[in-house]
């Protein structure tokens, strides 16, 4: 009965007055009675349930976001890693760079490494596209299956292009006939295009941004898609071509055109990192 009592009033003095208090309101209306320890379970057990419930709610509010949060950037990064070449896949890139094709036990050799591991790597390469495997049939007997690079898996091993990459485009920027200097750039971002037009299989413009980020992904340039509008604006956070930019703003104009190939829109660059932006906006109509 006490005990009731005692609960009753807890749970009206905390709605005028709040929690914070309690304890100590509590203690002084029940002085040293004999009954001290159990006013003081009951306290407890009253703001326990009183403070359960109403924060209940909020908790689980905050667990979903954090929830949502921490998967959304699992899904990035797990979609940056799906399509990045890590460094021990590289070393064996470049043993397929050297020989027309490899079986798996001659890589396992060739790196000093279990069968086991090289089937890891060939895996993962043949996932990203970067390998093909063909069956080559050696007198009776089961095929054994080879190991070759694919084109993409060329142009990602022998990516190496800085050099004649500021060469050509000092020859471009020499052309004095500015239609002629246009018709070629336009061209050349045309011929970029097509090199990675199998990469585009969306059918909308946010289906085929996501996969122009995973592209941008690839070439280790990060990339922020802002879908607040109606059409996606990517956002690019660092130049990807830095030592051309500065020195000819026209690779700006050719990374629209290329970006207007692959997404099949009208690209204008609204803002750009060369005015002090904090990033490239390309803006899709």
């Amino acid at each position: 009965m006490i005990c009731d009592k005692l609960g009753t009033f807890i749970k009206i003095f905390y709605r005028i007055n709040g929690c914070k208090s309690i304890v100590y309101d509590i203690i002084g209306v029940i002085g040293s009675n004999t009954w001290v320890f159990i006013a003081h379970m009951v306290v407890l057990n009253a703001i326990m349930n009183m403070m359960t419930k109403e924060l209940s709610p909020k908790v689980l509010r905050i667990e979903r976001n954090m929830s949502t949060t921490n998967k959304s950037e699992s899904t990035e990064k797990g979609a940056y890693w799906a399509n990045e070449v890590i460094p021990s896949d590289i070393a064996l890139m470049d043993l397929l760079r050297k020989q027309d094709s490899m079986t798996i036990a001659e890589l396992s050799t060739a790196m000093g490494v279990t069968a086991t591991a090289v089937r890891q790597r060939l895996n993962r390469l043949m996932a990203q596209g970067h390998l093909e495997r063909f069956a080559e049939k050696a007198g009776r007997g089961r095929p054994i299956h080879q190991y070759r690079l694919s084109e993409k898996g060329k142009r990602k091993s022998g990516a190496n292009f800085a050099d004649l990459a500021v060469a050509l485009w000092e020859e471009i920027r020499s052309i004095q006939d500015q239609e002629v200097r246009q018709g070629l750039i336009q061209r050349i971002s045309k011929r970029m295009a097509d090199l990675s037009a199998d990469e585009f299989t969306g059918k909308t413009s946010s289906e085929k941004v996501d996969q122009l980020k995973v592209m941008f992904g690839e070439r280790r340039i990060p990339v922020e898609i802002d879908r607040t509008n109606e059409l996606p604006i990517v956002n690019i956070l660092a130049c990807p071509y830095p030592d051309l930019a500065e020195q000819d703003r026209a690779v700006c104009t050719m990374e629209k055109m290329l970006m207007g190939h692959l997404l099949e829109r009208n690209v204008t660059l609204s803002e750009c990192r060369l005015d002090g932006s904090s990033c490239c906006k390309f803006e899709l109509s």
